[in-house]
């Protein structure tokens, strides 16, 4: 297995004893080593601790420990953004995986445009026994250069899929006061440079009854609280802002609706339909007037032959 020094990885880990030790796995496992493993436990009450300690006797390259009271996902990724020296860094949740070839893959990517600021690509989603059940790329299209308008729909990229210039992202930093580490940020750095695309799927997003993700509703409100927040920052201005808000709802409406959310989905329908294409509401409204039990099994029949299309990890 050939060295790249100059990245730093690093696992900020939380509850995930039943997931952690993978997610290690797949990092040791990579085509080319990183400098540096920065492992911080944010204070989990479960077997991650022990379960971090002892698989990190098999960590063929230099890593770090540490474990210490909860001080939350954002302050976790400072800290150790603060301890990291390479030219580049990328961190993985305690609950994801990378496929072999992930960090050889983003830093050939990140290394070729040096206008860029990360190299990112589309994921797949796993379950809990590592079954792709679906590809972010099955969502719609990601941009290669400037990725502000694409943020703004949202398109947002999985954490586990992104390696970042670290100069750059020591500039920015996670802001400490976001519920959702990642938008903020991604907002905030499309602004200072390219987002490189790797058309390859090589990160692993899991999916499971503990996610942030899972509260649908939400995602939704800090994805519009840091567009707010941010307006000035990436160019919006107040009727800007608006459309760019009324449309974030519009698209969120069938998610509402897959979530079971019919109430707030149908009066964001009433509220945000104004000057959408008139096939994109008549879609919405048949989604709401399908039964949930058929949107449910429609659902599991989609995730079973998604598994059969893709396999197990």
């Amino acid at each position: 297995m050939p060295d790249m020094s100059g990245i730093t990885v690093a696992i900020p880990s939380y509850n995930h004893a039943t997931f952690v030790e993978r997610t290690l796995r797949s990092v040791l496992g990579q085509t080319v080593r990183p400098e540096t493993l920065i492992v911080i436990d944010d204070g989990s009450n479960d077997e991650s601790v022990k379960i971090i300690g002892s698989a990190l006797e098999q960590c063929p390259f230099n890593y770090r420990f540490i474990h210490r009271e909860n001080r939350g996902l954002c302050a976790t990724l400072n800290e150790a953004l603060a301890l990291a020296t390479s030219e580049y860094f990328a961190y993985i949740s305690s609950d994801d995986v990378w496929l072999p070839e992930f960090l050889e893959s983003r830093a050939k990517h990140l290394a070729g445009r040096p206008s860029a600021v990360l190299a990112y690509g589309h994921s797949y989603l796993i379950d809990e026994q590592d079954r792709i059940f679906d590809s972010t790329a099955n969502w719609g299209s990601y941009s290669d250069g400037e990725a502000t308008s694409m943020l703004l729909r949202p398109a947002i990229p999985a954490s586990a899929s992104v390696l970042y210039r670290r100069d750059v992202l020591k500039r920015y930093g996670w802001n400490e006061s976001a519920k959702l580490e990642d938008y903020d940020l991604y907002l905030r750095l499309s602004r200072a440079g390219d987002f490189a695309l790797d058309d390859q799927v090589l990160s692993a997003w899991r999916i499971h009854g503990s996610n942030t993700s899972s509260d649908f509703p939400r995602m939704v409100e800090e994805w519009l609280a840091a567009q707010r927040r941010l307006a000035n920052d990436i160019g919006l201005d107040e009727n800007e802002l608006a459309r760019v808000q009324r449309q974030v709802r519009f698209n969120s409406i069938s998610s509402y609706i897959r979530y079971g959310h019919k109430a707030q989905a149908a009066r964001l329908l009433w509220e945000n339909s104004g000057g959408s294409p008139v096939p994109a509401v008549a879609d919405k409204i048949l989604r709401l007037l399908i039964p949930s039990s058929i949107m449910s099994w429609r659902r599991a029949a989609v995730k079973r032959r998604m598994i059969a299309k893709y396999g197990t990890l």
